[in-house]
């Protein structure tokens, strides 16, 4: 398995099963969704988990950690008010208040590098907060 690491200034780089994970959520549906972290030993991120098709919105909240920063990829399914069935894969950067002010600075600092990597979401979110990525304003975004 081969790293590739960029100049980044954060110095951070993106482990090459990111953007297959993504890919695999984009094009095969295999994943409801992937939650990547960062791995502060191997200067990268990671996937930390990914959740299978048939894994609701809560359970990929439930994946989310409640007191430090994740970034996610979820692919949300919905039907239009035209009655078609659609799909929109959001980026979730998730930064709760809680989390450390490092965890904040490196994950906000290694954002772009990663969006980059991951080409073909519909839409990003930031989240400090549970209510922000509630399901509700995930539909409401799709629509």
């Amino acid at each position: 398995m081969s790293f590739r690491m960029s100049s980044a200034s954060s110095g951070m780089g993106v482990a090459d099963d990111c953007k297959h994970a993504f890919l695999e959520l984009k094009r095969k549906k295999i994943h409801r969704y992937v939650v990547f972290k960062i791995d502060e030993k191997t200067k990268q991120v990671i996937v930390e988990k990914t959740g299978g098709p048939a894994e609701s919105y809560d359970d990929f909240t439930a994946a989310l950690p409640e007191n430090d920063c994740r970034y996610a990829v979820y692919d949300f399914d919905f039907v239009t008010h035209e009655n078609c069935q659609k799909s929109k894969i959001f980026f979730i950067a998730w930064c709760p208040d809680v989390s450390k002010i490092r965890a904040k600075m490196l994950y906000a600092t290694t954002k772009d590098r990663l969006k980059r990597e991951l080409d073909g979401f519909h839409y990003e979110v930031q989240a400090t907060d549970p209510a922000e990525i509630d399901i509700e304003v995930i539909r409401d975004r799709a629509n």
